[in-house]
């Protein structure tokens, strides 16, 4: 029996989404292995649900918001502890494609993102990183525009502060 159309494209878009979809995951879980689980799920609820996506906005957007509600359904259903923050970015599992230099420094770079509190990292890496707009991170996160413009504020001040107190520029 034929595979349909529709189900070819949803798994030829999603393994060129992994990556972002897996470091938004890292953003959610703070756990290489939960992060792994959850791309998983997601992966696998998308193809099964794709009939559901109305080709309204971005792929990505709908598989992300499907990976916050899954998490914090999990979260809820398991009573989860709050992961260990930065083990995934310790391990330099969140780098960026462009993202080139010293391996320390981008290990530094992925614990500062991670140790950033619940909530802002998600921001930032929706933002700053993947590039989407504050109405579209608002979207996938299920928060206000005034929380999202809030919580990156707050990331990058953060940010620019760990990084100012890490250590002087080096020129």
């Amino acid at each position: 029996m034929p595979t349909p159309v529709a189900a070819i494209d949803i798994r030829r878009d999603l393994v060129g989404l992994l990556p972002k979809l897996r470091r938004f995951a890292l953003t959610l879980a703070g756990d290489s292995t939960d992060a792994d689980e959850l791309v998983q799920s997601v992966c696998q609820r998308g193809i099964a649900k794709f009939h559901l996506w109305n080709n309204d906005g971005r792929l990505e957007s709908w598989l992300y918001t499907m990976a916050r509600h899954h998490w914090v359904d999990e979260a809820r259903r398991h009573r989860l502890r709050p992961a260990a923050k930065g083990s995934a970015l310790e391990q330099g599992e969140l780098t960026t494609p462009g993202m080139r230099g010293n391996p320390v420094e981008a290990s530094e770079a992925h614990q500062m993102v991670t140790s950033l509190p619940e909530g802002l990292a998600s921001v930032f890496l929706l933002v700053d990183v993947e590039g989407h707009s504050y109405k579209q991170t608002a979207d996938i996160l299920g928060i206000s525009l005034a929380t999202v413009a809030s919580r990156l504020s707050g990331a990058r001040l953060r940010l620019a502060t760990q990084g100012h107190n890490r250590s002087p520029r080096r020129f």
